[in-house]
This record gives C-alpha cells, structure tokens and sequence, in this order.
C-alpha cells in the first residue's frame, strides 16, 4: 500500500472525476510545502500531517468544482488559500480574488501566487463587508466560516445578478438554512466526499431572488 502524498492527491484526483495536468499537481503540492514552511513562523493551520493535508486541504478544497462557475470568483476567509488556491490552480482560466482580514495569512497568500505561478489570483487584506469589487463574482465560496446568513450579510453584495454564493459546511447545515434573507433561495444542499476521509461534507449553494421585472 502506497500513501505518498503526491499519490493521494493523484488518486483523490481521479476518484473525484477531476483531470490535473502534472504540472498543476505540482503546484498543489508546492503549496503545501509552502504551508509547513511557514506554519513554522505563522499560524496557517493544525493539520500538519502530510497526507492528512492532501485530503484536508486540497482534495477538500476541490470538492466543489462541479458547481464552481466564472469566469470570476471571490474566495471569502481564505485562511492560508483554502479553497481558493486548489481550484485556482485546477482552474487557470478563470480569476481568482481571495480575501482575509489577516495580514500574515494574506503575506502568505501573495508568496504562494508568486512562488507557484498564479497570474490570474489577486490576494486582498480586508473584511468581507467592506470589500467593493471592481466586477462581482459568478461564485462567492467560503469554507467553514460562518454561519450562512452571516455569509449572506457580508458577502452577498460581491455576487453577480446570475452567480451563486457557495457554502461550505461540515454537518447538514439545514437549521442555519431556516433563516435566509428573503431575497435569498436555497438552490440545494450537496453532500460531498472527501477522498480518504469519512468526515461529514456538506455544500450549500444559494442564489438571488431574481424579479421577472428587467434590471
């Protein structure tokens, strides 16, 4: 049995239908090297483990492509570059704009898109609420940051009139989705699986309300 990480990710890869070219799977694994260089100075993350962060990180990461749309997206609370960094990578095409109210991680952020070669990915240190896009997105993603009305209320002005905001949650997040600002709709509720891991995944995608009248 072989557990190399360059491995998992190869197979996590093929197990969720996702084609990388050997270059991309290169950078993916740049990044994290990059993430254990620099957790020793700054606090990215608790999972340190290689193969833990392949599944953790990336392939995690990567569970929402199926549903991610562009040609611009905004990653809000990206942390150390999750989820936006992997699907940037798999999506070269695309522009990427992640945001983080936190200096250090977003230090981070712009030394990975230098070091790994990133052209289309913009990092910004700012709080989602007071962030004004230039273009709105045709998907918002977050992982794990909040619940998904306070996702909504900080975020909702960066999606485009046709765009998707993306959530995405461990445990079926179906009580937070009670309490949606009316001029919100639940598109669906995703279960998702993570290569390797056995940990509930779980994807919200939500729209606006959009009135037969023209804009």
């Amino acid at each position: 049995m072989t557990d190399h990480p360059r491995t998992i990710l190869e197979q996590g890869l093929e197990t969720l239908g996702l084609k990388a070219t050997a270059t991309q799977c290169d950078q993916m694994m740049a990044l994290l090297d990059l993430v254990v260089e620099w957790n020793q100075k700054i606090n990215l993350t608790a999972i340190t483990e290689p193969v833990a962060m392949v599944q953790k990180h990336l392939l995690d990461s990567l569970t929402v492509q199926p549903w991610l749309k562009g040609p611009f997206v905004i990653d809000v609370g990206t942390g150390a570059g999750f989820p936006g960094l992997p699907l940037a990578i798999l999506n070269p095409s695309l522009r990427f704009t992640l945001l983080d109210s936190t200096g250090k991680k977003i230090r981070f952020v712009e030394h990975v898109i230098q070091s790994v070669g990133l052209p289309e990915v913009t990092a910004v240190c700012v709080r989602a609420e007071h962030f004004k896009p230039e273009q709105r997105a045709a998907t918002v993603v977050s992982r794990a940051l909040s619940t998904i009305p306070e996702f909504i209320r900080y975020a909702g002005h960066m999606v485009s009139k046709n765009g998707t905001l993306l959530a995405m949650k461990g445990k079926d997040p179906a009580a937070e989705l009670s309490n949606l600002p009316p001029q919100w709709r639940l598109l669906g509720v995703e279960p998702l699986t993570v290569p390797g891991l056995s940990d509930q995944r779980h994807l919200a995608r939500i729209a606006r309300v959009l009135l037969d009248a023209p804009v």
